[in-house]
């Protein structure tokens, strides 16, 4: 991408005829790319949604979709576009797709690379955005959105992150003998998540620090998939740490699947977060 300018052009010119014609950030239009590549694998796709006046402060939000590591798609999170839009309108956001998993090729590390490829796209494209980014995912999402941020965000670029309802602790007891635990350990890990101590190299909460970034939580107190002891103590390690961080759980709530108030009450708190901490 650079390249060296002959030193006498500078004396001629007194420029570099390509800056001359580069359009001045304040003029830059919003500019919407969909399934862009991040990587040669058919899944390694996401849709780009720049702002118009964009420049190198312009942080970031990166979308992770749920569906247990083997299914789901970005497509799943789009209704959630143009709710930061409005709220967050100088803002630029990522939705993300990421190589999903089978038995024989498990999650770990794969999705966590993908999100350590996707990153690199974006430093690496003229997109005139900054390093710094949020995370927003659910589900499996907000698993990989939270262990990438803790553990594999070797440069603090990760400012802020939201989970709903994300597994977050794969010791914690009541999720061990969870009935479908042993699904998403093999998933996650292949062959490797029979083992007790693989558990510690993919549970978020072993990871937090004191520099790990602000979190918002969001879990349902009946849900059937994530036990709500997952957020409690995660909560608990980020407040040992103190770590900025909230923790909402809708007692009547499912996974994910709220009444009409929690769901708004929910939107509200994390545009509030949001805008409090990014």
């Amino acid at each position: 991408m650079k390249f060296m300018i002959p030193i006498i052009l500078f004396f001629t010119t007194g420029c570099n005829p390509a800056e001359k014609n580069k359009p001045e950030p304040s003029a830059l239009p919003a500019k919407e790319m969909r399934n862009v590549k991040y990587g040669n694998d058919a899944e390694q796709r996401m849709d780009v949604y720049l702002p118009a006046g964009r420049n190198e402060a312009t942080k970031t939000f990166i979308l992770l979709h749920g569906g247990g590591w083997s299914g789901g798609s970005k497509d799943s999170l789009n209704y959630v576009i143009p709710m930061l839009k409005r709220e967050f309108p100088d803002h630029a956001i990522v939705n993300m797709d990421y190589r999903l998993a089978t038995f024989d090729s498990p999650a770990f590390p794969k999705q966590v690379q993908d999100i350590e490829k996707a990153i690199q796209f974006l430093k690496d494209s003229n997109y005139n955005i900054s390093d710094e980014y949020a995370f927003i995912g659910v589900s499996a999402g907000g698993h990989l959105a939270m262990l990438y941020s803790y553990k594999h965000d070797k440069g603090s670029e990760v400012k802020a992150v939201c989970s709903i309802v994300g597994p977050a602790d794969f010791t914690d007891p009541f999720y061990v003998n969870h009935p479908y635990y042993q699904y998403a350990s093999l998933y996650l890990l292949g062959q490797a998540g029979t083992k007790p101590e693989a558990a510690l190299e993919i549970s978020p909460a072993q990871f937090v620090t004191q520099k790990s970034p602000a979190t918002i939580l969001f879990y349902g107190g009946k849900d059937p998939l994530v036990p709500a002891s997952q957020a409690r103590r995660l909560k608990a390690k980020l407040d040992e740490n103190d770590v900025p961080s909230a923790l909402h759980v809708y007692e009547n709530g499912g996974h994910g699947n709220w009444s009409a108030q929690a769901t708004n009450d929910f939107q509200n708190k994390m545009i509030a977060f949001f805008k409090e901490r990014f």
